[in-house]
């Protein structure tokens, strides 16, 4: 894996960086069924490469099967903050995991190395992205609203979704490496999936590390509430299951500094979602326990209002 992410980092540390730059290099393996797919957006703050990278399952959608889809999201603002900042910078860890997971799954795809179900691993690529304060350390904006990073990375055919991001400029989490949350479905925060949490531990070797989450992180921007960051805003736009994957720090380092990036702490987030893909698929891993999401729901009624922006004068606004 680690030869992966090396590949995408340098890619991805440049100022020419594009996703067709990337789906290049994702379409040097050969993988019948597989798509990769770059879409140019432009917004408020710039410009910026959509990525989405399909890898079909021996029993998935994409070949008629009944095998669940695992989504592996990306998130970010940029890979890049020029020209205020020059060179690589650690939010553009979440489009390295992600890309690197594509990468290593269409390479063991191309050995004959075929999971189950169908994966899809969707981000986006940009060297040029705007800052913003934020307490404690700055954060990256994005050329992009996150309405429209939701729109084009997360999909209905995805089942469940890992969504990865850098998770670092905060005080919550003091642990080096990755840690993952709890299972947020629906607008309800579940507890952690047991799965995932001995998954976390085989690819570690240390035990799992979850960080905790408050209701204003699963609600979307825009409602003017504090977020840790934007690592469960997939979440508000999907009625699938959304476990966040953190690349973590020990003490808090801005989204916009550059060389503070750990390229063995980027492959364990993508190997933690190559992990994941195999025995999802498989049906063998489980995001949240059905029977008692169901049972909740019957106790205290839907929660689909948390994924709104919430309540004025009286109306919830979509």
């Amino acid at each position: 894996m680690l030869n992966h992410v090396l590949t995408v980092m340098d890619l991805l540390d440049s100022p020419q960086t594009s996703g067709d730059t990337l789906a290049e290099h994702l379409r040097s393996f050969s993988v019948p069924g597989a798509t990769i797919t770059v879409t140019p957006v432009t917004g408020e703050g710039g410009s910026t490469d959509f990525v989405r990278v399909v890898i079909p399952g021996s029993r998935g959608k994409c070949r008629g099967g009944t095998a669940p889809t695992l989504g592996i999201i990306g998130r970010l603002g940029g890979a890049g903050a020029r020209p205020e900042f020059i060179g690589y910078v650690s939010d553009g860890d979440g489009a390295a995991a992600s890309l690197a997971a594509a990468s290593k799954l269409l390479h063991m795809a191309e050995r004959g190395d075929i999971l189950p179900g169908d994966t899809v691993c969707t981000t986006h690529v940009t060297g040029w992205a705007p800052t913003e304060p934020h307490d404690p350390v700055a954060f990256m904006g994005s050329p992009v609203d996150i309405f429209t990073m939701n729109e084009h990375e997360v999909s209905s055919e995805m089942d469940a979704i890992l969504s990865i991001d850098t998770t670092k400029g905060n005080r919550i989490i003091n642990h080096r490496g990755i840690a993952i949350s709890p299972t947020v479905k629906s607008g309800y925060i579940l507890r952690p999936s047991e799965d995932l949490v001995r998954t976390a531990e085989t690819v570690t070797g240390a035990p799992a590390v979850v960080f905790a989450l408050a209701t204003q992180d699963i609600t979307p921007y825009g409602n003017g509430l504090y977020h840790l960051n934007s690592i469960m805003q997939p979440s508000v736009a999907t009625s699938a299951p959304v476990v966040g994957i953190a690349i973590t720090t020990a003490i808090p380092v801005a989204g916009c500094a550059t060389g503070a990036s750990h390229a063995t702490d980027i492959e364990l987030a993508s190997r933690f979602a190559v992990e994941t893909a195999k025995y999802f698929g498989a049906g063998t891993l489980s995001f949240y326990d059905a029977d008692e999401f169901s049972r909740i729901t019957t106790l205290y009624g839907e929660a689909t209002h948390i994924q709104t922006l919430g309540q004025t004068s009286g109306h919830t606004v979509a």
